[in-house]
């Protein structure tokens, strides 16, 4: 907070100075920016802060002329405080500057065949019902059907306020445990799929791309279902050669959209790895997709013979796995915010 109010105090003086609107447009219109999200974060705290000072006033008014009536307005003064303070603790937790861009997001089926597939649809399914309730804007890149049912692998890209902030939760490796409908004994069946999440760049981020380090392949476009998208080669693959990073891309007709797109995606996945290489501190949280396998994990969800979906990290769990299944991962991604935001602060005291 006190961080945030000198940033506030120096853009303000900077505004009051004589001259000020003399300057550039550009740099004033930084020193507007900074003046403006500096006054985002601490406006409400100063806000929440006097209204929680001016509660206790009325509540101890309200104890010497012992109203029931004023008492009961007070608590659900309170009420509101509390709320007011977890939205505000919350959108504490976003301090990179990637947390305000949109997200490239994929499943991968991990090893199992049909059994991985079909979890991989699953979750696909929960994240578009999750991304509908957020409102969120969402384009499939990328999709690749199992024959016999479920996915191989999908990409989108997730296009809404803070989405990268949110959905960078939900990086890593999910088990399912089920009684398996493709099982004649109806054994219980252990599947695993990864989620990746990384953000999308801007059209000014510094990412060198040599045209020699890539591969670049065409193949016939096909859509969920294996319905086609064209008759003809348009989607593209690239393969970064030095890194062995591969992106593909097919949900345009035309193959130079799908080539432009699908090196967007290998930009970020660049930004991605060198940010890794830089900050060594963040490496297990953004590192490279890691192998889909039992040491990854970060959340289980358990059909049989008992329902639970635990968090591997903050040990948040429920057992409604219908509604978690159904989109409902509210608590699950905040929980993991705020406790990696702890973790953080652990990190930087320690330092």
């Amino acid at each position: 907070m006190e961080g945030n109010q000198k940033r506030l105090q120096i853009e303000e003086e900077k505004m009051s100075q004589a001259g000020f609107w003399n300057l550039p447009e550009e740099q004033r219109n930084i020193v507007i920016q900074n003046l403006k999200q500096a006054r985002q974060i601490v406006e409400p705290i100063v806000e929440l802060k006097q209204n929680i000072e001016d509660t206790c006033i009325l509540f101890e008014m309200a104890c010497e002329e012992n109203s029931i009536e004023e008492l009961q307005e007070i608590a659900n003064e309170i009420e509101q405080n509390q709320i007011a303070l977890q939205s505000l603790t919350l959108q504490a937790t976003f301090q990179e500057e990637d947390d305000k861009k949109n997200a490239f997001f994929s499943i991968q089926a991990g090893s199992g065949g049909v059994e991985a597939c079909d979890w991989a649809e699953m979750l696909l399914r929960m994240y578009l019902k999750y991304f509908d309730k957020k409102k969120y804007t969402v384009t499939t890149l990328d999709y690749s059907a199992e024959s016999e049912a479920g996915i191989k692998s999908v990409t989108l890209q997730v296009q809404g306020n803070l989405a990268y902030g949110y959905l960078k939760s939900e990086r890593g490796v999910h088990r399912l445990v089920r009684i398996s409908p493709f099982d004649a004994g109806a054994r219980r069946h252990t599947s695993f799929a990864g989620v990746d999440v990384i953000p999308e760049m801007d059209d000014n981020v510094d990412i060198e791309i040599n045209e020699k380090d890539l591969r670049i392949d065409f193949y016939r476009s096909s859509g969920a279902g294996g319905q086609h998208v064209n008759v003809t080669d348009s989607a593209v693959r690239i393969t970064h050669i030095p890194t062995g990073i591969v992106v593909n891309c097919q949900n345009e007709r035309s193959q130079h959209k799908n080539r432009a797109t699908a090196m967007k995606v290998l930009q970020a996945r660049l930004y991605q790895k060198r940010k890794q290489e830089q900050e060594e501190s963040l490496y297990k949280q953004y590192g490279a997709k890691t192998q889909v396998s039992w040491s990854n994990q970060i959340r289980s969800y358990v059909l049989q013979p008992y329902t639970l979906v635990k968090d591997h990290r903050t040990n948040y769990e429920t057992g409604n796995t219908q509604a978690v299944l159904d989109g409902e991962l509210d608590a699950f991604i905040e929980n993991f915010l705020l406790w990696n935001n702890s973790q953080k602060n652990i990190e930087t005291t320690n330092q």
